[in-house]
């Protein structure tokens, strides 16, 4: 009985459990279109990592447009099948013909899925080219050499399903091949779906909408800060957008900032995480612990966060360490516009003498039951903010919340919290 899925979101999760390993590396996820798109979909969300189409056009031979001798793509990527050209007897003149054709759809279908939105930038990464299936491995191969073009440091080529021996025909086009089944009885993509409908257009363009964010550069107090911006369910049906500002020693890879972040994206928060300090800047102990400074570029992330959403989306922040008591300082100045603040582990005491009290945002402090004198200041914390705040001891937590469960419940706990005045606020 061969393997079957039940449509591309399946497939696409089933996948991107195999490629797991690609999750601590900087990573792109190209989506071939139409039906690569919605599989390229899942691995991206499951990597955590951007997601952006290879646009690619099959060439067929003249007389018989369904059989490929060959497939271009972006960037004047090419596969020619020297056999079926010969096979077929086509010339160099119908070749050109073919290729020119096909070559101005690819160049309209590019801008139908993008619109005005750059590419996303494979320079130097690692890129997993997605698609649906694999028949004659002309157009994955298309997609990888333009991703190679491009300055990828290594090219992975990733399909649920392909035909027996599919890896000599891709050749040396992909560094790492990864298929989930390679049947003896293939006949096409599609018997081994369910459900393999065609994929729209219009579904191509809402799946890279959802997963515009990514990765980001955002400009900052006269630098630019790198950034991951995650929309699960996209920006115009987005409640509520959680950025997080990160203690000092750490960034926007943060593993615990993740592990909250996915349980919000969960819930369908959006999230951003980014570097409060460029690399040269965070060597610098004194900016670290620069509270004002820290604050001002939450700020100033802020309002580029709302340029780029627009009013819609309610905003959020959530802060660890010394992004806590940034997190804090930045909401006394914004007044109603944050509507709702976390501090996991957070030092409320270094926020600037009568900042707590200028906070009109319902805060959460979560502390640790063991981690003294952490807990002593959010405690005093508490008194000062008044109003819509409260204060949650995780029992048996020390101040990074590595017992088990302790992250666990950190997220919960933020999750209920921002889900309740984001999504539910005033909506």
């Amino acid at each position: 009985m061969p393997v079957v899925f039940a449509d591309r979101v399946e497939a696409g999760r089933r996948l991107a459990a195999e490629l797991t390993r690609l999750r601590e590396r900087e990573t792109v996820v190209l989506g071939l279109p139409r039906g690569g798109v919605p599989v390229a979909a899942e691995v991206a969300r499951a990597l955590r990592a951007p997601l952006d189409v290879a646009v690619v056009r099959k060439l067929g031979v003249p007389y018989q447009p369904e059989l490929a001798m060959g497939a271009i793509a972006e960037d004047g990527a090419r596969v020619i099948n020297d056999a079926v050209v010969t096979q077929a007897r086509v010339d160099e003149h119908d070749l050109v013909d073919v290729e020119e054709a096909e070559r101005t759809e690819l160049e309209r279908r590019a801008r139908a899925y993008r619109g005005s939105r750059e590419r996303v930038d494979v320079r130097g990464r690692t890129v997993v080219v997605v698609d649906d299936g694999i028949a004659t491995g002309a157009t994955a191969r298309a997609a990888c050499r333009s991703a190679r073009a491009r300055g990828a440091e290594q090219v992975v080529l990733a399909v649920p399903v392909a035909p027996r021996g599919w890896e000599a025909r891709v050749g040396a086009d992909a560094d790492d091949l990864v298929c989930l089944a390679a049947p003896e009885d293939f006949m096409a993509v599609g018997q081994f779906y369910l459900d393999f409908a065609p994929t729209t257009d219009e579904e191509v363009v809402g799946l890279l909408e959802r997963a515009r964010g990514g990765e980001v550069r955002i400009p900052a107090g006269g630098v630019e800060l790198g950034g991951e911006l995650t929309l699960p369910r996209g920006p115009e049906d987005t409640a509520g957008v959680v950025v997080f500002a990160h203690g000092s020693g750490s960034g926007r890879h943060s593993p615990r900032n993740h592990f909250v972040a996915e349980a919000l994206n969960a819930a369908g928060l959006g999230t951003l995480l980014f570097d409060l300090l460029t690399e040269e800047e965070a060597a610098d102990r004194e900016l670290v612990f620069d509270v004002g400074l820290l604050a001002g570029r939450l700020d100033e992330v802020t309002g580029w966060l709302r340029g780029r959403l627009g009013d819609g989306p309610r905003v959020g922040y959530f802060g660890a360490s010394t992004g806590a008591a940034a997190a804090l300082r930045a909401a006394a100045g914004a007044g109603e516009s944050i509507a709702a603040v976390v501090s996991r582990g957070g030092r409320p005491d270094l926020a600037g003498e009568g900042m707590l009290g200028a906070v009109t945002a319902p805060v959460l402090l979560v502390v640790g039951e063991l981690d003294e004198p952490v807990r002593g200041y959010n405690e005093a914390a508490l008194r000062e903010l008044g109003g819509t705040s409260r204060l949650a001891v995780v029992p048996g937590a020390t101040h990074l919340f590595e017992e088990p469960g302790a992250l666990s419940e950190v997220a919960e706990l933020a999750r209920d919290w921002f889900t309740a005045h984001l999504a539910g606020a005033g909506r």
